[in-house]
């Protein structure tokens, strides 16, 4: 299902809906009668107000107050109505759609029937692009309904789920019973949702005072023996989180789930939307009500910041429940998942974002967002990443809005001290990761060097500058791990080391995303000579005397190609700007002896 941004809603904001809807799980075809009254804002002056609505649906009456307004159903899924007057900027109306039909099948299910254990179920997901299959919306991703009443009307012998708490007694009129559920918090129109069949309901409470509040679950009844017991991890999964990030965001109403009949789950605000009760599912969830929901992605392009998010917190629980270990398989099982093809970008294309299976990539939306989470973690700090992702959470401008890539680096960079643009351009806009090559050898009493080469599975990336992980193993059992600062191919890094180093390996905590990459040990001895070097070589400015540790500098001299003197240094760093270009010989004096080097200015 591909769609476009709908321009023709972009003139409006809408504060509030009242959504009534009537359903019947045990009709013979799925149905849905609605009454949606909306009240906007203009954003500019309006004769007409437009709303996404699937073709299928016919409008029968629209009303503002007690007049009937005209109307079309464009045949573009879209609904136009003509207002009695010019809506001028800034003024508010209210108008009341009526309506009823047998919603499409597109997307990832927007309005389902559906049968469990012989019960039937009817359930909803509209992400990305199907609440207008079943209701008169505006569904892109450029406003928040401040607050909603949903009121759902079934047979009484169901239960029935939305968004927010039930602040009434279901109503018994005849065979039927209309559930109220109010949700007082901002909320897009694709995390709208509700459910209706013969739930049995699982409460629980969470939080710490005074900001507790109910878990209220939704469970099948022929599985609720099994649900009681792997519920109780969503508690402790709430605490984490919240001690991690910030208090639950909709804590004044509920969080919960609901069982239904998908192959996954759907965080709709509140109460998701569950295919079983499997902590990891829990937990991912659970995460969007933070990443998702409270800040929900400003385009789809931006679903990373989503999905990427929500798969690295069901990451995190199990480092924190399960130990590193259990974290380094997962890390490890997404970085496989990462690098089974050598391209994929994070943040999409305009092409892109209207295909519902590229949006939702599991290997790059889900595993390769969540894994650039992790490198950011590993680049800047735990202190410095947690707090950056804190401030994100708590900034005023995205706290139950929208936000976009830059908005999420523009809080790292402001922890950070530094600028983020080269690591965002490789991981998250351009393609690919990096193997790396890596040669290490002891180089005199307590050094080892490091020689990094790289390559890249896709050319859209000349290099990732990444810091390196490597571990390093001594002959009487010592460990110890260092960072390589690498930042271009071939890079020579020399590391202090605690002891003489007998094997090395990569990244053992699964840090980066890369492929094939491994560290060799080279010989234990070598050669003075070859161990000091110049570098840039060549050179036009500032150059550097690199020396192993049992070795003392004591003077430079260099020669020009007619054996004359034209220079002379005593520090290991120093300028050959007033040279001239071409070839130069160097004698490097040192404790050990002196070694003569050729050098090229530029």
């Amino acid at each position: 299902m591909n769609i476009e941004v709908n321009p023709n809603t972009a003139n409006y904001d809408i504060t509030y809906h009242k959504l009534e809807f009537t359903v019947n799980p045990a009709a013979a075809t799925r149905f849905i009668s609605g009454k949606v009254t909306t009240t906007f804002t203009a954003l500019s002056n309006m004769n007409t107000i437009t709303f996404d609505l699937a073709n299928e649906l016919t409008v029968s009456s629209v009303k503002k107050g007690a007049a009937n307004l005209t109307f079309t159903e464009s045949g573009n899924n879209e609904l136009v109505i003509t207002l009695p007057a010019t809506q001028t900027t800034g003024t508010s109306a209210t108008v009341e759609i009526t309506y009823s039909g047998t919603p499409p099948n597109n997307g990832m299910g927007s309005f389902e029937r559906d049968i469990h254990n012989g019960t039937p179920i009817i359930w909803t997901l509209s992400e990305p692009f199907g609440a207008r299959d079943w209701w008169p919306c505006k569904q892109d991703l450029n406003d928040k309904i401040a607050s909603i009443d949903v009121y759902i009307t079934a047979p009484s012998t169901y239960t029935s789920v939305s968004n927010g708490i039930e602040t009434t007694p279901p109503v018994i009129s005849g065979s039927n019973k209309t559930t109220h559920f109010h949700h007082g918090y901002p909320i897009p129109a694709y995390l709208i949702a509700i459910a209706v069949t013969n739930y049995s309901v699982i409460t629980q409470t969470a939080g710490t005072a005074p900001n507790t509040f109910p878990i209220i679950n939704y469970v099948y009844p022929e599985d609720l023996a099994d649900a009681e017991w792997q519920l109780e991890q969503t508690p402790l999964i709430m605490d984490l989180f919240e001690n991690l990030f910030e208090t639950y965001p909709f804590h004044e109403e509920k969080y919960g789930h609901a069982q239904f009949s998908w192959g996954g789950g759907m965080e709709h605000t509140t109460v998701s939307f569950m295919a079983n009760f499997d902590r990891g599912l829990i937990a991912h969830e659970l995460g969007h009500q933070w990443f998702g929901d409270k800040i929900t992605c400003g385009t789809w392009k931006d679903i990373w910041l989503n999905e990427g998010f929500a798969t690295y917190l069901a990451s995190l629980v199990i480092e924190n429940f399960d130990g590193p270990d259990a974290f380094i398989a997962d890390k490890t099982s997404m970085i496989d998942n990462i690098t089974s093809n050598p391209d994929g970008n994070i943040y999409l294309t305009d092409e892109q974002a209207t295909n519902v299976g590229r949006i939702f990539s599991s290997r790059l939306s889900y595993d390769k967002g969540a894994m650039v989470l992790e490198m950011l973690r590993f680049k800047l700090g735990d202190t410095a990443f947690f707090q950056a992702v804190r401030n994100y959470l708590a900034d005023p401008n995205l706290a139950f809005k929208y936000a976009v890539t830059a908005d999420f680096q523009g809080h790292l960079e402001a922890v950070y001290g530094s600028s983020l643009t080269e690591f965002f351009n490789d991981w998250v806009y351009n393609e690919g990761y990096p193997t790396y090559s890596i040669i290490a050898q002891n180089w005199g009493s307590g050094q080892a060097k490091f020689i990094v080469n790289q390559t890249q599975s896709d050319a859209s990336v000349p290099y990732f500058e990444m810091p390196v992980p490597v571990r390093i193993y001594g002959a009487g059992g010592q460990q110890a791990d260092l960072v390589l600062n690498n930042t271009f191919d071939g890079e020579e890094i020399l590391m202090s080391v605690p002891f003489a180093v007998t094997a090395v390996e990569f990244d053992p905590n699964k840090h980066l995303i890369s492929a094939n990459s491994d560290v060799t040990l080279g010989n234990a001895d070598f050669d003075l000579a070859a161990a000091i070097a110049i570098y840039p070589n060549p050179g036009s400015d500032v150059v550097h005397i690199q020396m192993p540790a049992t070795a003392t500098l004591e003077k430079v001299i260099i020669y020009n190609n007619l054996g004359q003197k034209v220079m002379e240094s005593s520090g290991l760093d120093f300028s050959v700007a007033s040279l001239a270009t071409g070839v130069h010989y160097v004698d490097v004096q040192t404790t050990a002896g002196t070694f003569h080097k050729k050098f090229i200015k530029k």
